[in-house]
């Protein structure tokens, strides 16, 4: 009696370990996804932030008299990109060109004459699993 009692006991013990390690071993895989989710959300932001930043420097750079920049496309890194980054720029002012994605043309202030609505969008796939985020990012600024 007492040996079955010992080989029952043992049974138990063994499917009450290998349940803890499928536990552990499930959670561990959970854990590397959103440790890489989160990196590449992460990665996501920054690329939008340096973006705007890159189009306030376009324009900027740009004589906007005749014609204005309407629309910018990145992609990330050069080689074999995993980033989408695309700009669509709108302007507000008084006597923009027609050429320009214009909100308003009828501001009476000088100083708000120019200003830049900027709508960033930042698309990636991830290789892995072919899964596709995407993250927005709308600032207004005066170039």
């Amino acid at each position: 009696m007492r040996r079955g009692f010992t080989l029952l006991s043992a049974i138990f013990l063994m499917v009450l370990v290998a349940t803890l390690m499928v536990l552990a071993f499930s959670l561990s895989a959970q854990t590397k996804k959103q440790t890489g989710d989160i990196y590449m959300q992460e990665q996501a932001q920054l690329l939008g932030r340096s973006a705007t930043e890159f189009a306030l420097l376009a324009i900027s750079g740009h004589d906007n008299g005749a014609d204005c920049i309407n629309r910018i496309d990145l992609r990330y890194p050069q080689g074999d990109p995993l980033y989408d980054i695309n700009m669509t720029l709108y302007y507000i002012g008084n006597g923009l060109p027609a050429a320009c994605n214009t909100l308003s043309n009828s501001i009476a202030t000088n100083e708000s004459n120019g200003t830049v609505i900027i709508d960033t969008f930042v698309s990636y796939t991830d290789p892995a699993t072919d899964e596709r985020v995407r993250f927005h990012r709308r600032t207004i600024q005066k170039p």
